[in-house]
């Protein structure tokens, strides 16, 4: 590795700002005189490809685009979502990939070596992985007894009643706090903790690279014929028509392009750890760009390929029970639990189209919830320096048994949905608007990253990049905070109690910023991982110096970590330059 005696345009208090007080510095320190980080990592870029796959892939490519997509101009939804996608999406991920490779660790630590006052976003982002980790386990639970109920029909002729018995949810008005545990969510659920914990002990290669190869290919797979079967159906055309069918005028109407933008930030898995954690057990020689293009594209082909088998499912149900399209369309709970049990009563084959679809849900939610609960083991290990399997015993244990007391009651169903709403409205997306800000206004860090994705991307970002990063992506967060909030002002949510949307909706994403803030100002521990060495015993990369891009990589660097602040302001881009100018520091 390339040894450098310099800091090329680095600030006095740059070097000290990576590391807690009283820890050793892994710039300075000679590396035989360090402990290396034990934090695993991927054996190479399909492993990481297809975790990155699994995360991205979750519950709401199968119910919440098709409704999406149909909601806002049907066929011409595609074109704010593809956009969405290109302006946003992508350059999002690959924030996320570069901040975690570059500085080889959890989102706080990153954050925070990136720079010491950003170590709270980090923290924020596994405060909402744990509220998000505590729910989606109970739809997993749902999803394995609708697994097994698809088999007999045991839902009977009246789905929607039948769901209502098998939760045994308290009316949306008339909800509190409660612990009348529901038997059989309780016994699911433990299952799926159980299930979930053992894989994640497993360390990052061999329980969440081994299952997601495992997992990813069988769930395309069942999809593929899921797709098939529902395309196959009598009337299958007449819901393929109701989703493809182009409003054009719908393009002009600003809500369908905020929904499309929130379909990418949400379905992508970006801004709230996972990518971020994922990237940092990456090989330094890694082409982040180029995986993130698979990831991205792959993410929305599922996407598609589940608009087509829900919505031909649909119109042979809209057909069949002599309705519109319209009248039977839904997205979510609904669509899962309700409108699919009613299709497999009436379909040929059913059972099969029920195994199929709870199957898939089971799958793809079950790789999600692993790369959400790794965010948070992963912060955990890198904060007390403690190996993989105490690490995930120390976070599986005490979010099993938030998940369970929460969600597997009678009051579980309204928990979830107003805890859904609120942690993706106002906690995702404000974490995500305040993240790209700093990094984009206080810290400048583009050009730096900028420089870290183009040594091995075989797709070079640049200006244009920054612009969406800066600019665009930071303006849509803004409009949709904004419409979100004043929606919810208004009319309440969900027709629940005050009270209750107060403490678990907006006193909820209050309470992940204040611990966000409180746990960046404790110390990081003598035997935490933020002085070590990275996995592989090389030093980890120094803090950004603000607007500074990295040096030209010579033929002695090996990898893009060793590159430092460079002084050349004709190489830290148009856009940045327009924030130095005139600056003489």
């Amino acid at each position: 590795m390339t040894e450098h005696s310099h800091h090329l345009g680095a600030e006095p208090s740059a070097p000290s700002t990576s590391r807690p007080a009283g820890v050793q510095s892994t710039a300075h320190a000679a590396p035989e005189q360090q402990q290396r980080a034990n934090r695993g990592a991927f054996s190479g870029r399909s492993a990481f490809i297809f975790a990155a796959i699994g995360s991205a892939v979750g519950l709401g490519n199968t119910w919440r685009f098709p409704y999406t997509a149909y909601e806002n101009g049907g066929g011409a939804f595609m074109i704010p979502y593809l956009i969405a996608l290109l302006t946003a999406g992508i350059p999002l991920l690959f924030v996320d990939y570069a901040i975690g490779h570059r500085w080889r660790s959890s989102a706080p630590l990153a954050w925070r070596r990136m720079n010491r006052k950003a170590e709270a976003i980090g923290w924020w982002q596994v405060m909402i992985c744990i509220v998000i980790a505590a729910y989606y386990a109970a739809i997993l639970a749902w999803s394995a007894w609708y697994f097994i109920f698809s088999f007999n029909k045991a839902w009977g002729e009246d789905p929607a009643a039948f769901f209502g018995t098998f939760t045994a949810s308290v009316p949306a008005e008339t909800t509190g706090i409660g612990f009348d545990f529901v038997p059989k969510i309780l016994i699911a659920m433990v299952i799926v903790w159980v299930a979930t914990i053992a894989v994640l002990a497993l360390g990052v290669q061999g329980g969440i690279a081994r299952s997601s190869t495992i997992f990813i290919p069988l769930l395309i797979a069942m999809f593929l014929v899921l797709v098939l079967r529902a395309v196959t159906l009598p009337n299958a055309a007449m819901g393929l028509d109701a989703l493809f069918t182009p409003d054009w005028s719908a393009l002009t109407n600003g809500s369908v392009w905020i929904a499309a933008y929130g379909q990418i930030f949400y379905s992508l898995s970006v801004a709230f750890g996972i990518m971020l954690t994922y990237s940092s057990y990456l090989k330094k020689k890694t082409d982040l760009t180029g995986s993130g293009l698979v990831v991205a594209f792959s993410n929305s082909g599922f996407e598609l390929l589940a608009g087509i088998g829900v919505f031909a499912a649909l119109g042979f149900m809209a057909a069949s029970t002599g309705q519109q399209v319209s009248d039977v369309a839904a997205d979510g709970i609904g669509l899962a639990f309700i409108a699919f049990p009613t299709i497999i009563n009436q379909a040929p084959l059913g059972a099969l189209i029920g195994a199929l679809f709870f199957g898939s849900l089971l799958l793809a939610g079950f790789t999600s919830l692993i790369s959400i609960l790794e965010v948070i083991i992963a912060a955990v290990q890198d904060k007390l320096g403690l190996g993989r399997v105490a690490g995930t015993l120390a976070v599986g244990i005490p979010m099993a048994a938030l998940s369970t007391l929460g969600f597997s009651t009678t009051t579980g169903l309204n928990l979830l949905d107003v805890s859904d709403k609120f942690v993706n409205s106002f906690g995702i997306v404000v974490a995500a608007l305040v993240g790209t800000l700093i990094l984009a206004y206080v810290v400048r860090a583009i050009p730096a990253l900028r420089d870290h994705l183009n040594m091995y991307g075989s797709f070079k970002v640049g200006d244009f990049w920054y612009v969406m990063v800066s600019v665009i992506a930071p303006a849509i967060l803004a409009v949709t905070l904004v419409l979100d909030a004043k929606e919810i002002v208004n009319n309440g949510y969900g027709g629940m109690p005050d009270w209750f949307v107060n403490t678990f909706g907006w006193g909820m994403a209050a309470v992940l910023v204040a611990f966000s803030i409180v746990m960046s100002a404790v110390p990081w521990p003598q035997k935490s991982n933020a002085g070590k060495l990275d996995s592989d015993g090389d030093p980890i990369a120094e803090s950004i110096v603000r607007g500074k891009p990295l040096e030209v990589p010579t033929p002695e660097t090996q990898f893009p970590q060793e590159l430092r602040a460079d002084d050349d302001p004709a190489r830290a881009g148009l856009f940045s330059r327009l924030f130095t100018k005139g600056d003489t520091r």
